[in-house]
């Protein structure tokens, strides 16, 4: 009986043991699952807080406003105002070349020497013949003279008379014949000496001293450019054509050339032709502007810019060039609301020398973003980098 109780009182406390444990188990894994519910919602509540973006840096512009010259602009090719290649219009043995290759000669200063003796002997020949020719011519007509009296004295038969008066006319033909090959062979000698017709600057030069030289042949002895002034030809775009006219009406358009881009110092002319049609395979018109070109700077078939000034836009509202973004609704800019960055729309006009106008969207002594866009969004905070305010 004591060994039944003494076990009975064994597994009593052995199952309060037990029960206190499984208590105490259940207690720990209850704290745990407390701890682990309020560390996860600090973590919500954190990770439900808005993140604050930084501020994007960016440079800014103040708009303003400016005197902006609507220009057309196109690639011109100088051409000489006169072309002349120098030919030959008598053949011989060229005796002699007055200038070097590339030399400005004046009009009418002497290029070439072909031999003249060929001509002056034909010229002999021309005035002996005609020496000769109008002595008989003038001994028949002092014959007819004679015999025109003696016909009406009955002396002689009127025959005669128009035999003589009929060989004194002829004889007077051979001598206006004579003259004029007297004359052509005085032309043929002054061929001998080939003048320049125009001003202008010598070429290659093709014959040389004592070369024969034949008339008329293909191929100029040396061609001649005008340079002061020249031209330059360029196209634009049909859709410029009205514009060009209604200016042109008014007054000669001023134009610009540059010889390259870094030229600082464009020659200067005015637009002088515009072609009577449209290139229909191009869709551009030809136009011609004229240059004085007193320092030469154009040369014949050089490429240059082309810069035609239509008129000038008064107080127009600008800003520069690189704060016009595209997007998919058109064109925009970033315009400063204090320390953040509103997409505006706007219509941007003409292009010139890194500012652009822009008819409608700002007003001036706004601030737009000008660089650091590609950070931006509407609305974004901005930091400005630029030290303005």
């Amino acid at each position: 009986m004591k060994n039944q109780r003494k076990s009975r009182t064994t597994k009593s406390v052995g199952n309060q043991q037990a029960g206190n444990k499984g208590k105490r188990l259940l207690a720990g894994i209850f704290l745990v699952g407390l701890g682990v519910s309020f560390l996860t919602g600090c973590s919500d509540k954190k990770s439900k807080q808005p993140r604050i973006m930084p501020a994007a840096p960016v440079t800014v512009e103040t708009v303003s406003q400016k005197n902006v010259p609507v220009q057309l602009r196109a690639i011109g090719n100088v051409e000489a105002y006169t072309t002349v290649g120098i030919k030959a219009q008598a053949g011989g043995t060229l005796a002699r070349v007055h200038f070097i290759e590339g030399q400005n000669v004046k009009k009418g200063s002497l290029l070439f020497e072909i031999d003249p003796r060929p001509m002056e002997a034909s010229l002999r020949q021309a005035e002996a013949a005609l020496a000769r020719d109008s002595a008989q011519f003038e001994n028949a007509k002092k014959d007819a003279g004679r015999y025109a009296g003696l016909v009406r004295k009955g002396y002689v038969s009127q025959e005669q008379y128009e035999q003589l008066k009929t060989n004194a006319d002829a004889l007077e033909s051979v001598v206006q014949a004579d003259m004029a090959l007297v004359e052509n062979a005085k032309i043929q000698l002054g061929y001998c000496s080939i003048h320049a017709p125009i001003s202008g600057r010598t070429g290659s030069l093709l014959l040389h001293e004592g070369n024969l030289v034949k008339a008329n042949a293909d191929t100029p002895m040396v061609v001649i450019h005008q340079i002061q002034p020249v031209n330059v030809m360029f196209s634009v775009p049909e859709k410029y054509l009205p514009e060009l006219r209604k200016y042109m009406t008014s007054g000669k358009l001023v134009t610009e050339a540059f010889s390259s881009k870094d030229d600082d110092s464009p020659r200067k002319g005015s637009l002088t032709f515009i072609n009577n049609a449209v290139d229909p395979a191009t869709g551009t018109i030809m136009m011609k502007a004229s240059f004085p070109n007193q320092d030469s700077r154009l040369w014949p078939g050089q490429f240059v810019n082309v810069v035609i000034t239509l008129r000038v836009q008064q107080n127009a509202t600008v800003v520069p060039s690189a704060a016009i973004q595209t997007g998919q609704q058109g064109q925009f800019v970033y315009v400063v609301k204090g320390d953040t960055a509103e997409l505006r729309p706007v219509t941007a006009g003409i292009d010139y020398e890194g500012i652009t106008v822009v008819e409608k969207g700002i007003a001036p002594n706004e601030q737009v973003v000008t660089d650091g866009q590609m950070r931006l969004t509407p609305g974004a905070r901005i930091a400005i980098r630029n030290g303005k305010p």
